[in-house]
């Protein structure tokens, strides 16, 4: 007997290519680059599927070579954004109402064209315009991205499934409607990430919902790119509309419309607290209460017991902070290490972070590119510079800094004798490590100091092996990361299998990558049928 409801494919975890010297994948994805390199991009907003050109330009450049210009990319004004607002709206009725597993399809196609024929672009438009290595591009717009389409397929699925109620007495038929929210639904997303910014607004599309998607200054190249393969894949027009702007361009005019219907969000702390006190005093103004879903930011800590693996632990220090130069919400920017683990792996750690190379993320060998722009830069300059100048503090690798070319930062670790000191509380957004030596004793100690230190709760690992040891930390620090890892760094959910997000300061912790996040998403409507409607008023007790 066939499932009332049909069943997308089987999702699966796209394998993840290599790139090693000489091979196909790589051959193809230098010379995409080259390509790309070659040209400069004109990028317009998508405004009801139609190219919009504003005239009001601003370029694109290459973090890792910022003389070099990617593209001119034409900015929405509040006009735009309107129109973009108004065609959402237009979207919404054939959108919504259109069967799910055949929106669903669209992102599935997209999936298989990122999977194979697109796949190169997307990943060469990454590491140009976010300055991302060949492997961090791959995890990143290719694999992850592949991976939140399959999956939130198999979830929206299961979502409509679920929601039949259990009992219907012979006399009436209860059902549950599965509708996507009433009026628009902003994305607002980050450069760091490809995935995460075309999942924002490609989850509340597949369940019914229409978008006007806002994407970062930074990452403007990669994003347009990506809608392409979402359009090419049979997106209608207005489902998903592209507004670059500026933050009081867009958000302003979103905020202050009374369709908005949810926002979806990544990005940092601060502007997401100013939407949500944006949205609280417009509130008696919008058609329903907006969802609010949000990501924010993260100040990522490593805990070592005395009885850990430092060899293990070494790794997890070096990939977890500097990978994608720190710039991942979940990096490891603090680390609370033993005296007696310091002593013994201190000095390898030192030699293994100093043979990272840092440079154009095209060169072979490099491992590091540049931070995002030159605000980033000098943010994370200026706290390295103070650093330098504590006394409570020691720089033990990198320290140094150019952006003569690009915004190059060489991974940075600073000792601090005190665990309140500003690098090991403050969201810095770079290779920036800090560690704090901690006598052997004060294992349990330092899990209070680890939770009450930062006013973020997204990622976090404990490296010990007593498991006593690693329930103690597990309890202590329950509340102090939305995804904990145990003898692994605390980079690197992969979808179906770490559903992602944090609490406290750190967001919403709607979990992008499973069925939580996408239940967001909708407003179940209750239908009662009766069959046998009572024809008098009374009830007996009248009698």
């Amino acid at each position: 007997m066939p499932n009332a409801v049909p069943r997308p494919p089987t999702p699966v975890n796209e394998p993840v290519l290599g790139y090693a010297v000489g091979s196909p994948e790589r051959h193809v994805l230098e010379a995409e680059i080259n390509r790309q390199r070659s040209e400069v991009l004109d990028v317009p907003c998508i405004i009801a599927g139609e190219e919009v050109w504003t005239g009001n330009v601003v370029e694109q450049v290459m973090p890792h070579d910022h003389g070099h210009v990617l593209a001119r990319v034409h900015l929405a004004g509040p006009a735009e954004v309107q129109r973009a607002i108004d065609a959402a709206g237009a979207a919404h009725q054939s959108w919504s109402t259109m069967a799910w597993e055949a929106r669903v399809s669209v992102f599935l196609k997209a999936s298989e064209l990122l999977a194979g024929p697109r796949r190169a672009e997307i990943n060469a438009s990454t590491m140009l315009n976010q300055s991302k290595t060949m492997h961090q591009a791959e995890i990143d717009a290719a694999c992850e991205l592949i991976d939140f389409w399959r999956f939130n397929a198999s979830y929206a699925r299961d979502i409509y499934e679920d929601q039949q109620p259990p009992v219907s007495p012979s006399s009436m038929w209860n059902q549950v409607e599965v509708r996507p929210l009433e009026g628009f639904v902003f994305a607002v997303t980050p450069f760091n990430f490809t995935s995460i910014a075309a999942n924002l607004p490609s989850a509340p599309a597949m369940m019914g919902n229409t978008c006007v998607w806002k994407p970062s200054r930074n990452s403007y190249v990669s994003n347009y790119r990506i809608l392409r393969v979402m359009m090419d894949a049979g997106l209608p027009p207005g489902v998903i509309n592209f507004v670059p702007g500026r933050a009081s361009d867009v958000g302003s005019t979103c905020l202050a419309s009374p369709d908005l219907a949810g926002i979806h969000f990544t990005g940092s702390t601060g502007v997401f607290r100013n939407m949500w006190r944006d949205v609280g005093a417009n509130i008696a103004s919008y058609r329903s209460y907006p969802r609010i879903v949000g990501e924010t930011g993260g100040k990522d800590f490593i805990l070592a017991h005395p009885d850990c693996d430092q060899d293990a632990l070494v790794v997890a220090l070096l990939r977890g902070a500097f990978e994608f130069q720190g710039q991942k919400c979940s990096a490891a920017s603090r680390a609370y290490i033993p005296a007696s683990v310091w002593e013994a792996m201190g000095s390898k750690y030192i030699e293994e972070v100093n043979r990272i190379k840092v440079g154009d993320v095209s060169e072979q060998g490099v491992f590091m590119g540049a931070v995002i722009d030159a605000k980033a830069f000098q943010t994370i300059t200026s706290a390295i510079a103070r650093a330098d100048a504590d006394p409570g503090c020691s720089i033990v690798t990198g320290g140094t800094w150019d952006d003569s070319k690009g915004w190059f930062i060489q991974p940075t670790t600073i000792l601090c004798t005190d665990p309140m000191y500003e690098t090991m509380q403050v969201e810095l957004f770079g290779p920036v490590l800090s560690i704090h030596v901690y006598p052997d004793g004060d294992f349990e100690r330092m899990i209070g100091v680890v939770d009450s230190t930062s006013e973020y709760a997204l990622t976090g690992a404990v490296f010990a092996t007593d498991r006593r040891h690693i329930v103690t930390a597990m309890e202590g620090l329950r509340f102090a990361a939305g995804n904990f890892y145990i003898n692994d760094k605390p980079t690197g959910a992969v979808v179906g299998q770490q559903p992602f997000g944090g609490a406290r300061g750190s967001g919403t912790n709607d979990k992008a990558g499973s069925p939580l996040n996408l239940l967001r998403w909708v407003s179940p409507r209750s239908i009662k049928e009766t069959f046998a409607p009572p024809t008098e008023w009374g009830y007996p007790f009248l009698d």
